[in-house]
């Protein structure tokens, strides 16, 4: 078989390909950071490379997303294009736009009370007066006579005990022995608590003598290379070759990297590590135990298992203290995760007399609703326009990325890193498409009109509608004031699937209402979870109806509260053990089989009338 040698730029690496590999597969092969959105199928467009020669015809698929002039200038789709001779490819980027992850995780009182804990021991040598055996000696020092001993400790015990003339530590783990150390190492006992989310992972390095924070670490989930939402990874796993050993190492490398990137960062040793908890959604918790989810994606959409686990953490592949372990938090159902009982758990809405409503907005929204009487939970298949992958111009909230958009007498936004814009993410596409609505520049049924059409509004932003594709869009940042030299627009499509993900979000709502019985004014709280939902702008979120415009003023972001919930299981068993209960008594209601669900989502389609406008300051 032919092999042709392939050149990325501005990265210089080059390797040797077999005729006929996708520039895709080759960009996995050098171990280059890209993300494939629609994982790699061609149908989001956002794998665009310039090939600076040696490309063949675009394929169908690339004549979909890539304009006429854009193909000229060599620009392709690199899960599209295969290799038929000698390429050299030019990347947007050498390293991946630093994307702007949520690590606020507010603290949270707990008894403090670790699963793991140490006890020291000071045992007297042996002497012929005193013949009894090494692990007899070191429990009755110890205090711990019930104790046994593990096969592997004993063979180690004898060296130890002389070694240190019997003065030893024991890890334990309630009643079980994990461990045995040299001396007195009772001040070294760290964990850290995980969220591993579908586009994130966050981890908190914690000291569980004393409860503190010693640091925090994160980094986009590496998966998202295999496709930005979870149905993507699952159809990459059924389609792909060894695809679930490649999203489970993937997953359990990010967590190995983030524990040596907080240890080192706080001067500490990953051996000092003890204990992980983790808390995620369904289908992340099944890929980090190496469990094929492909059932999350089958009805009725059945997990493997929804407990609790205590794993050794070695036999797991995670790089910590050698008698670690890792404890993973319940899930609640297919695709309400161990995430949101962390949420639960970190807002104590399961000991709340009022009724309050929690939703962690993303490619799966989970909500909850309800108080200490009962608690409701439900998915809300959103899709990935929120994270931008949907979007035309959309893009993940990284650097180059409008995060917020205000129509004044100007048009005004902001960029994350504060540089010339690349796109668009979701808090500012929600922001935009407000802005809009209060313009009369979109409908109530999502149309963006003519000039012609909007009436009294005529000529503030008229020379913004241009035509794209036979319909209607807004130019937001025309192409002379871009970092790629293309426009940033809002097209007729993207307020499609805007319509699509917050009707799916608003249909949940509603459904864990009609189910609970109550009416909007009951609702004393909303509680948005997680980075997209700290992010956005409340009464954009409102305007739009993807939260209900009359709790505008009751609207509360809680920051990354699945990393609180994290938190306070590593420290507390009480905690943890609250964790179980949460997940057997909360209520999952299945969308799908709700009787008035399609005539709910419909009816959430439509944009509400405007809120009165914000008093500007």
């Amino acid at each position: 078989m032919k092999r042709f040698k392939v050149t990325f730029q501005p990265a210089n690496e080059k390797m040797y390909v077999p005729e006929g590999t996708t520039i895709k597969d080759a960009l996995t092969a050098a171990g280059l950071d890209f993300d494939f959105p629609c994982g790699g199928r061609g149908k989001c467009g956002k794998c665009r490379v310039r090939v600076l020669n040696g490309a063949g015809l675009p394929t169908s698929a690339e004549r979909k997303h890539l304009e006429e002039k854009e193909i000229e200038q060599g620009n392709r789709l690199a899960c599209m294009t295969k290799i038929h001779g000698d390429l050299t490819v030019q990347l947007p980027f050498k390293k991946r736009p630093e994307a702007k992850i949520l690590q606020i995780a507010p603290e949270k009182d707990v008894q403090l009370r670790p699963r793991i804990r140490k006890v020291y021991a000071e045992a007297e040598p042996p002497s012929l007066d005193d013949q009894r055996p090494d692990w007899e000696r070191l429990k009755a020092s110890a205090g711990l006579d019930g104790l046994r001993a593990p096969l592997p400790l004993l063979r180690k015990l004898p060296q130890l005990a002389r070694e240190t003339k019997y003065h030893l530590t024991l890890v334990l783990e309630k009643e079980e022995v994990l461990g045995l150390e040299k001396f007195d190492t009772r001040d070294k006992m760290l964990g850290m608590a995980f969220d591993i989310g579908t586009t994130t992972v966050v981890g908190y390095l914690m000291d569980l003598r004393t409860g503190k924070d010693l640091n925090v670490a994160s980094m986009l989930n590496p998966q998202a290379a295999y496709g930005a939402d979870v149905i993507s990874r699952i159809t990459f796993i059924s389609q792909e070759e060894a695809g679930l050993e490649k999203l489970h190492g993937s997953i359990l490398a990010a967590v190995n990297e983030l524990i040596g990137q907080a240890a080192e960062k706080a001067g500490v040793a990953r051996e000092d590590i003890y204990a992980l908890t983790v808390a995620g959604n369904t289908c992340m918790h099944h890929l980090f135990l190496g469990i094929n989810p492909r059932n999350l994606a089958l009805c009725p959409y059945t997990p493997a298992t929804k407990e609790p686990l205590a794993l050794n953490g070695r036999e797991l592949g995670i790089e910590i203290n050698e008698a670690g372990r890792i404890y993973t938090l319940p899930n609640i159902a297919g695709f309400v995760g161990a995430d949101t009982v962390a949420v639960i758990l970190a807002t104590d809405l399961d000991r709340s007399s009022d009724i309050k409503l929690a939703v962690d907005i993303g490619t799966n929204g989970e909500i909850v609703l309800g108080n200490s009487e009962r608690l409701l939970a439900c998915s809300a298949a959103a899709g990935p326009a929120f994270e931008g992958a949907q979007i035309y111009c959309g893009m993940r909230g990284a650097e180059g990325a409008i995060d917020h958009v205000r129509f004044g007498e100007e048009l005004e936004f902001s960029v994350i890193g504060e540089g010339k814009p690349k796109g668009i993410c979701g808090s500012g596409l929600i922001d935009a498409v407000a802005g809009l609505l209060e313009q009369g520049i979109i409908d109530k049924r999502g149309k963006i009109r003519s000039p012609h059409e909007i009436g009294s509004l005529k000529g503030k932003f008229e020379n913004n509608i241009v035509q794209h594709e036979g319909a209607n869009a807004f130019l937001l940042v025309d192409e002379s004031q871009t970092a790629h030299g293309r426009p940033i627009l809002i097209t007729q499509r993207d307020i499609r699937e805007l319509q699509l993900a917050k009707g799916a979000i608003a249909t949940g709502i509603q459904v864990l209402m009609e189910k609970q019985g109550i009416e909007t004014a009951e609702i004393t709280e909303v509680l948005l979870a997680g980075a997209f939902g700290n992010y956005l702008n409340p009464r954009s979120a409102c305007a739009i109806g993807l939260l209900p415009p009359a709790l505008v003023e009751k609207v509360k972001g809680v920051g990354n509260a699945a990393g609180t919930g994290a938190k306070a299981a590593l420290l507390s068993l009480g905690e943890y053990q609250r964790a179980a209960l949460i997940s057997e008594s909360v209520e999952y209601v299945e969308l799908s089989a709700y009787p008035a669900f399609n005539s709910l989502f419909a009816s959430s389609l439509t944009f509400p009338e405007p809120l009165i406008p914000e008093p500007s300051s």
